[in-house]
């Protein structure tokens, strides 16, 4: 059983669409993921673009990667260092603990993730 950052049993972050790296709707830490997609996070718009500005466009559907593409207010498994460098640059995103795999931890302390719990949007 794998966990979430709060010891417990670690939950599905979104099925529709269908995320994770393995495309089982978890954001379950894997080894062989090079780009750790461990964050359980609810993107928006503002995000969604400064990806895309970035380079890494998640609007845009790609089938052959099983990916219909993102909109504003999906929930899905976003890499670690993406989540760490999209809240930097002020394109923050809410996560869903529960949906988070414990290895955010090594990264990130319990308190920080806290703060950006989507139960604490205003």
């Amino acid at each position: 059983m794998q966990k979430n950052v709060l010891g417990t049993e670690l939950k599905t972050c979104s099925l529709d669409p269908l995320t994770g790296a393995k495309r089982d709707g978890y954001c379950s830490y894997d080894k062989r993921d090079p780009g750790l997609h461990i964050v359980a996070a609810q993107v928006t718009q503002g995000f969604l673009d400064f990806n895309k500005a970035q380079g890494n466009d998640l609007i845009t559907p790609k089938p052959q990667w099983q990916f219909t593409g993102l909109k504003p207010g999906d929930w899905w498994c976003i890499c670690m260092g993406v989540w760490l460098k999209s809240k930097a640059a002020g394109y923050p995103l809410y996560i869903n603990l529960e949906a988070c795999d414990e290895k955010v931890l090594d990264y990130v302390s319990l308190e920080e993730l806290k703060v950006w719990d989507y139960r604490n949007q205003n």
